[in-house]
């Protein structure tokens, strides 16, 4: 049997190889396979090998995994020796190493001691202040909408609740259209773009927004469906949008602000410390 199915076979089911001697230290590492002085040792081995898989799987899996580190050591040796050093890439790698030990370190001085809690007072103030900055890109609108069969029972007085808009009319529609609607839709409290809408109507217009604004109340049907739609409220492309629906992005913004100016004020300690304590030495 080949040396690596020995070794694989005698660590999975749980028998003790002697690893050759060598001048290395491993570190309480038991190694595996030696290429041109890079190891991989079983630890990096039992690391990958999936759980809940047969001896046979894990065999036929350690056996891949190895010959494909194999390869890759091969290739990257062979690349060393043919490639001319380039101080380009250690450069490249010292910067990326620089960049990454900055990112995971800022990361955690902000997971201590910064406070990532915006106050909606804070939102509503940044909304009030750049309102141009979130406009619409489509038409939103609060309203009602409901679809009915045509055979559908109390159509009448569907014709003049869908319309209204106070509380005792709202209620009596809940109950309607829990017993004959097949859609139905209570948007007074919410915005919804008003594509979402037209999208539920059998109704083909080139400028959804001007028929709105000159039909606030709709009434359609086909061949099988009544549809009402009263819209109480339009706002239109380029006018600025709900609070609501600019929140999320304000506050990612108040965010990212407020991390700038903690970087900036812990960066400013960093540098006052340093000069006080004279590590700062100019060479010119």
């Amino acid at each position: 049997m080949p040396v690596v199915k020995l070794w694989l076979l005698a660590w999975l089911v749980g028998i003790g190889l002697v690893a050759c001697k060598h001048s290395k230290d491993h570190q309480g590492q038991t190694p595996l396979v030696e290429v041109d002085g890079n190891f991989l040792y079983v630890e990096d081995l039992r690391k990958v090998l999936p759980a809940n898989v047969s001896k046979d799987d894990s065999l036929l899996f350690a056996e891949h995994y190895i010959r494909n580190w194999i390869e890759d050591v091969l290739l990257l040796v062979n690349a060393e020796r043919n490639v001319q050093e380039d101080e380009n890439i250690h450069q490249l790698v010292e910067n990326y190493r620089r960049a990454l030990v900055l990112h995971r370190y800022q990361q955690k001085l902000m997971e201590q001691r910064l406070a990532f809690e915006i106050s909606e007072s804070e939102i509503d103030s940044f909304y009030r202040e750049n309102t141009s900055q979130f406009l619409l890109e489509q038409p939103m609108v609060k309203g009602l909408y409901i679809k009915v069969p045509l055979n559908a029972k109390g159509m009448n007085n569907v014709r003049q609740w869908y319309k209204k808009k106070d509380q005792e009319v709202i209620e009596k529609m809940e109950k309607y259209s829990l017993q004959h609607a097949v859609d139905y839709l209570y948007f007074y409290n919410h915005w919804l773009y008003l594509d979402e809408i037209f999208d539920r109507i059998p109704v083909k217009v080139d400028d959804a927004a001007e028929y709105v604004r000159r039909n606030m109340d709709v009434e359609v049907r086909d061949t099988a469906f009544c549809y009402f739609m009263h819209i109480d409220t339009l706002l239109l492309a380029g006018q600025p949008m709900p609070i609501d629906y600019a929140k999320n992005e304000i506050r990612e913004i108040l965010m990212n602000m407020r991390q700038v100016d903690f970087m900036k004020q812990v960066k400013g300690k960093l540098y006052e410390e340093a000069q006080n304590e004279q590590r700062i030495i100019y060479h010119y």
